[in-house]
């Protein structure tokens, strides 16, 4: 019998599931030798199944292009991601600390903007900010918590240290594909669940309800929730419509609601109006509310913003919270951790180069073919440079838009991202990856066990969104035999 690790080469990427020798790490024995006992037929045919359940399941994404919005269905991988317990532990709490110290930031520059007097925190890039709302001045959210949902972005380097390479705090998309992904691996391998101590995930909807009711202003045993979401047409639409579902919340659109005379929000149903205490918003602050921001958008709810500061509803992630989804602000956070916190970051950042600053702008521009540059408000993988993949011509016109906008541009080293075992035909071809674990914050913090595995199909592929021909996988938190 063929064995499905024949073709596996030895990478200078550390490798998630085979150490250096090419030996399954403790976490991954199990399930390689299960895998090599089903054979590669076998493991052939359930992808089969598992892309014919995605189909049929309807989980999609959207693709924008020139030609159009495209409907795909969600691309996925069954060889699992797995991470140790212990290794995760670590991990979490790090995840906990960082959104802890960025909405100590966030509600401080909105309010007493102490971090900029102290000087830990330029003043002029917070001026050059493209997501500080000036109507959220004197604002203080429940809790204290402005972004109560976060996806961080993780990677792993060739020697095995797990860097964050992003927050994504306004409107962070992807934990309906992680429960998807975790519900279609266990029914394609429940032998492998039975026989692994797997941590689960499906608790999620749960624990976002719970904390979207603790930012109510009503006190009530029920609150009225509701998710915001711009429609169908929007990309994460699979996502609201599921977590809604799962949540047992409304999911509407911004025409359903209304603000009465007295600022309060209602939502208008079969039976009436219904006044609301919580939106979980998946719209952009540019388009939540007509009256304050675009006055050309048509997917927010007019009066909201009031609504919102005179306390009668409950907006989570809060407007403004982009204030801090800034890659120039996220070379600061490990600053923010010892000043709000007065504690070491337990999570390193990628080291960073800000082009705003002379030193490091002259850097960026003479080794332009050794470093990734980014924009500083993109998402998605777009307007990025990996420099050693680039073009003389594309890093020409990279150092013009650096030169013309370094404000807008951060650099940071090519990192040797991870790879792990993804299936390709008959057998494993290593693909490199990242992980995106969602952490919720508002009374008490939540971090998912595990998260996204977003994988890059392309072999030698660093871009791993979706919406670039990146897939995904199951992310296994695995207790390791004592």
């Amino acid at each position: 019998m063929q064995k499905i690790l024949y073709a596996y080469p030895e990478g200078s990427s550390y490798d998630e599931l085979l150490t250096a020798a090419g030996k399954p790490r403790a976490v991954a024995k199990a399930l390689l030798e299960h895998f090599e006992k089903l054979g590669p037929e076998a493991l052939r045919q359930r992808q089969e199944t598992a892309d014919t359940a995605i189909r049929a399941m309807g989980i999609t994404f959207t693709v924008y292009s020139e030609a159009g919005n495209i409907d795909r269905s969600w691309p996925f991988d069954i060889v699992p991601r797995t991470l140790s317990a212990r290794e995760w532990t670590q991990i979490e709490a790090g995840l906990r600390q960082r959104l802890k110290a960025l909405n100590h930031f966030i509600d401080d520059i909105y309010n007493e903007q102490r971090v900029l007097d102290d000087n830990v925190f330029p003043r002029e890039i917070l001026e050059g900010s493209r997501n500080f709302r000036a109507a959220c001045r004197g604002v203080h959210p429940r809790f204290g918590a402005w972004a109560n949902i976060c996806g961080s972005d993780l990677v792993r380097d060739a020697d095995g240290t797990v860097y964050v390479l992003e927050d994504n705090l306004r409107v962070p998309s992807g934990v309906s594909y992680m429960l998807e992904n975790r519900a279609i691996m266990k029914r394609l391998f429940p032998e492998i669940f039975a026989m692994c101590s797997i941590l689960p995930v499906d608790d999620y909807p749960a624990q976002l309800a719970s904390m979207l009711a603790d930012l109510s202003p009503r006190p009530s045993d029920k609150p009225v929730i509701a998710v915001l979401t711009p429609g169908i047409y929007n990309s994460a639409y699979f996502e609201h419509s599921y977590l809604a579902q799962q949540m047992g919340a409304y999911l509407a659109e911004g025409t359903d609601f209304l603000v009465d005379s007295e600022d309060r929000v209602f939502l208008r149903t079969i039976s009436g109006l219904l006044q609301v205490d919580v939106i979980y918003r998946r719209v952009d602050d540019d388009f939540l509310d007509p009256e304050v921001f675009r006055d050309d958008s048509v997917i927010g709810v007019s009066g909201l913003m009031r609504a919102w500061k005179r306390g009668t509803v409950a907006i989570a992630n809060a407007p403004g919270t982009g204030v801090a989804d800034d890659k120039v602000v996220y070379a600061f956070v490990p600053e923010f951790i010892r000043y709000y916190l007065k504690e070491e970051p337990i999570l390193p950042n990628v080291p960073t180069y800000l082009c705003l600053r002379d030193a490091d702008r002259e850097y960026v521009l003479a080794h332009l073919d050794e470093l990734v540059v980014k924009p500083a408000n993109e998402s998605g993988g777009y307007g990025m440079l990996i420099g050693p993949r680039a073009s003389v011509e594309e890093r020409q016109r990279f150092a013009e838009r650096i030169r013309e906008d370094p404000r807008n541009y951060i650099a940071q080293p090519t990192l040797s991202l991870s790879t792990a075992p993804t299936l390709i035909g008959d057998h494993l071809e290593p693909r490199h990856l990242d992980l995106r674990p969602f952490i919720l914050q508002a009374k008490d913090s939540y971090v998912t066990t595990g998260g996204l595995t977003r994988v890059a199909m392309n072999a030698g592929s660093l871009v791993v969104n979706s919406s670039q021909g990146g897939g995904s996988k199951d992310t296994w938190i695995v207790e390791e035999d004592v």
